[in-house]
């Protein structure tokens, strides 16, 4: 991959769960964050499900108006019910696959609450900004304290000695998808 200089926000690479979880909020954080990116004119890029958070923040950005690109793998069509009213929807062969296409038509992450796929996906975004491949910003929206242990995680690694300081703050954390937002708007 070529590094790619900081750009303006225009596609929205989220990461969340194909599950709804135990607790409301986080599909009103997905409607929110649907509504918002839907409403900035932005386009949704994510993993192309119809269940769960994925399919409420799908249904969120179209009906704010805004366009949504779904990435699903061919053996996942059935297990994550692939959204049929999507703008786009590309059927890939392998998750490597689908990440590659997410991250490579997105100028920015935002995860969700979500589980191993959503940290896979976060992690290899994070990864690959350390790395020098991009220079995208990587959004965790740590919803009610949700990802409170990721992030002491996170810094007991920095205080460790095995993530460096820099690698760290590539991670930007914020409290709920207002504030995500208004963080890409203003880049």
């Amino acid at each position: 991959m070529i590094p790619l200089a900081p750009m303006a926000i225009s596609r929205v690479c989220v990461f969340l769960g194909s599950a709804m979880g135990s607790d409301p909020a986080f599909a009103a954080a997905a409607e929110e964050l649907g509504r918002a990116i839907g409403g900035k004119g932005w386009t949704l890029v994510y993993g192309g499900a119809s269940v769960g958070l994925m399919g409420v923040l799908a249904d969120a950005t179209l009906a704010a108006g805004g366009k949504v690109h779904g990435v699903i793998p061919a053996d996942m069509l059935e297990r994550e019910l692939a959204h049929q009213g999507l703008s786009r929807l590309d059927i890939v062969g392998t998750m490597a696959q689908r990440k590659e296409l997410m991250f490579a038509g997105s100028d920015a992450f935002v995860a969700l609450p979500g589980g191993f796929g959503t940290l896979d996906e976060l992690f290899e975004a994070l990864t690959l900004s350390l790395l020098g491949h991009h220079q995208r910003p990587c959004l965790l929206v740590d919803l009610g304290g949700y990802y409170r242990h990721l992030i002491a995680f996170a810094d007991g690694a920095v205080a460790a000695g095995l993530i460096k300081p820099a690698h760290r703050a590539l991670l930007e954390v914020v409290d709920d998808p207002t504030a995500a937002v208004a963080l890409l708007a203003n880049r």
